[in-house]
């Protein structure tokens, strides 16, 4: 997975998967979803994501681990 901010154009990219994208569709008002040929998100686009994300700046990763025995 990869989260790149790009100052310049103020967008947000969040890949999943390195694969190539068949489809894109505006999934809500300044999102971008695009999917890949077998149908599966490969990434998200966040339009002015300076304005919906609070610190575009900075990430924070967190593994859960499962509890149940």
């Amino acid at each position: 997975m990869k989260i790149v901010y790009d100052k310049e154009t103020d967008t947000l990219t969040i890949t999943l998967r390195d694969d190539r994208i068949r489809d894109s569709d505006e999934v809500r008002p300044g999102v971008i979803a695009d999917f890949g040929y077998d149908g599966k998100v490969v990434r998200f686009e966040i339009l002015s994501a300076s304005q919906v994300v609070s610190q575009p700046k900075s990430v924070a990763y967190e593994l859960l681990e499962s509890t149940a025995a």
